[in-house]
């Protein structure tokens, strides 16, 4: 029996399997992050029951039943079997709890914290495209130059720093020194911000209120060039391996046989048949910036999903933790999913196969 899909239905084919393949990693990540909490050391009920200032006058016995009491109030005395299913089904309803540290909505933590996250790593992920790719093809224009070898070495370096020195060393530098940029929080607290969407830009457009848009920018300039320095190494690097690849190819040959100048080479065919790489490059540092965002984030202070999961690691808020968790990898499980569209639409190989 032929089970192949008809040629007309096989890109929307394509398209359901991708997609119905994020329940499935979503619920693998569920399961990771949940082992993983209950394995770290410490328990939040020990931090609720020794937390606050009546507690140092306690006993031990006094503390134990705290203790005892607190995690039944959390349901954290039931099996793991039992806190797994209950877990799994609050999921699936979409409800991610509240904070055993005051009682706050996960889902509104998570709605106030996400757009900031949402707008710093797409701050970083334009700064270092338009850095890698021009260094990128401009090396790759200048092989074996000196322009060639300082932007290779340049692009190591940056590659090979970490996010913690980068930012620490941008805060000293711009924050302390020279005092040019906020190295703090995500828009100034004079300005009297109530949030509509909680993307700034957005707000700023809907509530007519322009004032909020340069303060906003400088706030993100160091976390977002930050994240974007070492990611842009590596782009300039892939960038320039894909161009030089293309520029041997026959067909580019022919194209400077045909007269074509330079520019029109590389915009019509050179980028073109270069992107597959350079886009599947983008989908996985986009990953990789979500998890240097939750460094960045905590040194700069700046209100993310990063920054709320550090926080509630270091609580030991089992609800923020995973509901955290679970934001950054549906956003990494959906990157990648519109990784593969782009495949489609730039490769019509993929959706002949």
């Amino acid at each position: 029996m032929n089970l192949a899909v008809p040629g007309s239905l096989r890109t929307p084919w394509m398209i359901v399997k991708r997609l119905a393949a994020v329940p499935l990693v979503m619920l693998a990540l569920a399961t990771m992050v949940f082992i993983a909490m209950r394995m770290l050391p410490g328990s939040p009920a020990t931090s609720l029951a020794v937390g606050g200032g009546a507690a140092s006058q306690s006993t031990a016995e006094e503390i134990a039943e705290n203790e005892a009491r607190i995690n039944e109030a959390l349901g954290l005395n039931e099996s793991l079997a039992d806190q797994y299913t209950t877990f799994l089904h609050d999921v699936a309803t979409l409800d991610l709890g509240r904070s055993f540290y005051g009682g706050n909505d996960i889902t509104k933590l998570l709605g106030e914290a996400l757009p900031a996250t949402i707008e710093l790593t797409i701050a970083a992920m334009l700064i270092a495209v338009l850095i890698g790719m021009v260094t990128g093809v401009v090396a790759a224009l200048r092989k074996d130059t000196w322009i060639d070898t300082t932007t290779r070495a340049i692009g190591t370096v940056s590659f090979s720093l970490p996010w913690f020195a980068l930012g620490v060393l941008s805060i000293v530098i711009f924050g302390v020194w020279l005092r040019w940029l906020p190295v703090i929080g995500r828009i100034p607290n004079a300005l009297d911000y109530h949030p509509f969407t909680n993307f700034v830009l957005l707000d700023a457009i809907l509530q007519d209120r322009p004032e909020l848009i340069w303060p906003w920018i400088k706030h993100l300039i160091l976390p977002a060039t930050t994240l974007a320095l070492s990611m842009a190494g590596f782009i300039t690097r892939i960038v320039r391996a894909s161009v030089l690849e293309v520029l041997s190819d026959d067909f580019v040959r022919t194209a400077r046989m045909k007269g074509l100048s330079g520019g029109a080479i590389l915009r019509r065919h050179v980028l073109r048949n270069s992107s597959l790489p350079i886009v599947t490059v983008l989908g996985l540092q986009f990953g990789s910036l979500l998890g240097g965002s939750v460094i960045t984030e905590t040194v700069f202070s700046y209100p993310g999903v990063g920054n709320l999961l550090i926080n509630g690691i270091m609580q030991r808020d089992y609800p923020i933790v995973q509901g955290a968790a679970l934001a950054i990898a549906l956003l990494f499980t959906l990157v990648n999913v519109v990784v593969d569209l782009l495949y489609l639409a730039l490769d019509p190989r993929l959706r002949k196969a």
